[in-house]
């Protein structure tokens, strides 16, 4: 270094609470216009990252240091959980030198800046085992939902719809601001694009597992199963080495992926030697569903496949048994715990007393903004405390201490980096935070047992104590302003996209057809029907019909029907039906089959012997709960029928009909009812088939006064359950 910038550092040090000079990778100083009042790129590494030794005005030789924090309550996590009555941590550009009294480490280091903690707590930064961090631009979108609702509603089509590089980008810059705002150094994320996530963190000066998410559907940012892997296997390749950002591979969970995509993702990570991580029964319909598929338990299932055989962070694990918890101890599985995202939806409290006694590594999380609300760790720490109390009806289960634990050394045990991080010990990298102690909703406060400093943490303070962070020796957070994101920037930008987001659910909502397509690719487009429904006074006419000469059975089957019709008054004429079929086959089984079926108006025109024109349908596949159907369109009415049908596929005239004697069960016993309809594409032909419907009934004893106008939703609405139709 020349004399000129020997005296510019000089100068500097002397100004050190306003200025600041930063290093380059490779430890060099940088242009002097650097030199700069507080910003993210000019942050304070004075000294020398070999560390000198230094001669005080008394003549006494002090080794060098960039930073000492003095003064605070030291609470180190250690082994130990040492904690130090005014004490002191000296920092060395990224790594922590000593950790003692704060008189004693005075004494032995000249510090390049010191910083005073008198009154506050200094502690090991927190770490978030698991979060969706771009998924802070979708807080509060779809609250006060089940799980499957919620997901597949309204996330999954408005990731589709809106998750490009740069909504990962933004969200992850705006969910760094809050993580660091609030004491968390450290996160574990799972999502897409996260390429772009990691670049986020990196320049936020955020330590992160960066999760590329793995499904076996179409992702934003992967069309296939094989483009998916492609990625994941580029961005953990890309990544490698970096001082700050772990690349791994994340499939979604054992319902979202297949046993070859796990392979496969399994092979990235075990090549690149880094863990894997997956949601794993944070339901009980999920953990319910894989036994009845597989006689197995998810962990049972995972071992089975191979997969705990390598590092694996598994969230959730609400819904886990003993048998369960052993194997994830002996295979040393890290679980991240979300108390608020389990609360809010409703997924079950985790037995984290019982993992925590068999030896299990359990970190806390904060999952995404979208189900939590917030990443806010210092109200998970408290959740996570409180918790099992009630779980387990004992209020010593996980203590204070245990809880902070959970979010700093077991925490980062979980995720396989407490050689680095979770503690405050020599050696280790310097993530720290400081923790104001004059707080009104602190005060007052006790020292009556070595456990009181960690009840005030746990039970007291909040995210907005939080004074000043600093994650690998870096200062990102002092006096609680954020150094590194530009926080106005990037709240205009968010606002932007949610207008959009919101302007895509109104435009949505409005519409039965878009909220189906959004859930289900339809099986059917547009068709039209013309049909007749009329009341059956002698049924022996009915099967004497069948045998009409100019009649010819096609096929035949007998099934009972179970239809529940969603009514929406308040957005158009059209209507929903869920139906669920059960087909009595030859062999005597019982086939079931699920659809959704959406109709337009009750009858586009009318034809001579009550023959109406119908528009549907719209056809999919009812692949989910009746329950997820009517909380995810939220109908203004519903009608439920029961009915046996006999069903009929005929040839009358040369033109095919499907003809059906229907026999209602619920919501009152009515019937025989004769249906015959058919298909049509154009007037004429509607015309035509209209005719011969009108002869087919009178052959199947089916009268003119007998016929019935409306559908069997119309019959049986609340206002007509006063009359049987006859």
């Amino acid at each position: 270094m020349d004399h000129l910038s020997g005296l510019v550092l000089d100068i500097l040090l002397r100004v050190r609470s306003s200025y600041y000079i930063t290093e380059d990778a490779d430890g060099q100083l940088p242009d002097m216009e650097c030199f700069g009042p507080l910003r993210h790129s000019c942050y304070n590494r004075l000294g020398s990252a070999g560390g000198g030794v230094s001669m005080d005005s008394d003549g006494q030789h002090r080794q060098e240091v960039d930073l000492l924090l003095v003064g605070g309550t030291v609470i180190t996590m250690d082994a130990r959980r040492a904690v130090i009555e005014s004490g002191a941590v000296a920092v060395r550009g990224r790594e922590i030198v000593a950790v003692a009294e704060a008189a004693e480490l005075m004494e032995q280091y000249s510090a390049g800046e010191i910083v005073h903690c008198e009154g506050d707590l200094i502690l090991p930064g927190l770490v978030n085992t698991h979060s969706h961090a771009p998924m802070s631009l979708l807080r509060g979108l779809a609250d006060d939902l089940r799980l499957d609702v919620w997901l597949h509603g309204y996330i999954l089509p408005v990731e589709r719809q809106h998750v490009t590089p740069e909504f990962s980008f933004l969200g992850t810059s705006l969910a760094c601001a809050e993580m660091l705002r609030g004491g968390t150094t450290c996160f574990v994320d799972m999502y897409y694009f996260e390429e772009e996530v990691a670049w986020s963190a990196a320049e936020a000066g955020m330590r992160a597992i960066c999760g590329e998410t793995i499904a076996k559907y179409p992702t934003p940012d992967a069309a296939s199963y094989d483009e998916s892997i492609r990625y994941c296997q580029d961005f953990v390749d890309h990544w490698r080495g970096h001082e700050l950002i772990r690349a791994v591979p994340a499939p979604h969970s054992i319902y979202m992926t297949t046993p070859e995509l796990l392979q496969a993702s399994h092979a990235i990570a075990e090549e690149a030697g880094v863990p894997q991580l997956i949601h794993v029964s944070e339901t009980l319909d999920e953990a319910e569903s894989l036994v009845s598929e597989t006689a197995l338990r998810p962990v049972r299932w995972l071992e089975e496949q191979g997969i705990l055989e390598h590092p694996l962070i598994a969230a959730h694990c609400v819904h886990v048994n003993t048998e369960e918890i052993l194997l994830m101890a002996r295979y040393g599985v890290g679980v991240a715990h979300n108390p608020t995202s389990n609360l809010k939806l409703s997924s079950g409290i985790a037995p984290v007393t019982e993992m925590l006694r068999r030896g299990v590594h359990v970190g806390i999380g904060t999952d995404g903004c979208a189900s939590n609300n917030d990443l806010d760790m210092f109200e998970e720490l408290r959740l996570a405390a409180l918790l099992p109390k009630v779980a387990t009806n004992s209020p010593v289960a996980v203590p204070a201490a245990d809880a902070l634990a959970m979010a700093t050394i077991e925490g980062a045990k979980a995720i396989g980096m407490d050689h680095l991080i979770g503690s405050l010990e020599p050696g280790k990298r310097a993530d720290i935070i400081v923790v104001r102690g004059d707080a009104l909703h602190t005060r007052p406060f006790f020292a009556t047992t070595p456990r009181s400093v960690y009840s005030r943490l746990v039970y007291t303070s909040k995210a907005r104590d939080v004074r000043h962070v600093y994650v690998n020796g870096r200062n990102v957070v002092r006096d609680g302003h954020v150094m590194t994101v530009d926080l106005e920037r990037t709240l205009d930008r968010a606002q932007d996209l949610a207008n959009e987001i919101t302007s895509f659910f109104v435009q949505r909502e409005a519409a039965i057809l878009d909220k189906l397509v959004d859930i289900a690719p339809l099986e059917q487009r547009e068709t039209f029907e013309v049909q007749a429904k009329g009341a059956l006074r002698d049924e022996e006419l009915f099967r004497r019909g069948l045998d009409h000469p100019e009649v010819h059975q096609v096929a035949h089957t007998s099934r009972d029907q179970y239809d529940t019709y969603f009514l929406f008054d308040g957005r158009g004429p059209q209507r929903l039906r869920y139906r669920e079929d059960q087909v009595l086959m030859p062999d005597g089984t019982i086939q079931p089959i699920y659809n959704l079926t959406l109709t337009g108006p009750a009858k586009e025109a009318e034809y001579e012997h009550s023959v109406v024109l119908s528009r549907s349908r719209y056809t999919a596949t009812a692949d989910r709960s009746l329950r997820f159907y009517r909380e995810y369109f939220a109908p203004e009415q519903e009608v439920e029928i029961v009915k046996h049908r006999e069903r009929y596929h005929i040839r009358y005239k040369g033109l095919d009909f499907a003809v059906n004697l229907d026999c209602v069960k619920e919501p009152k016993v009515a019937g025989p009812f004769v249906e015959v309809k058919s298909r049509t594409w154009s007037q004429q032909d509607a015309i035509r088939k209209a005719g011969l419907i009108g002869e087919l009934l009178a052959i199947l004893g089916a009268q003119p006064e007998d016929m019935l106008p409306a559908d069997y939703a119309d019959l049986f609405t609340e206002s007509d359950q006063e009359a049987s139709p006859s």
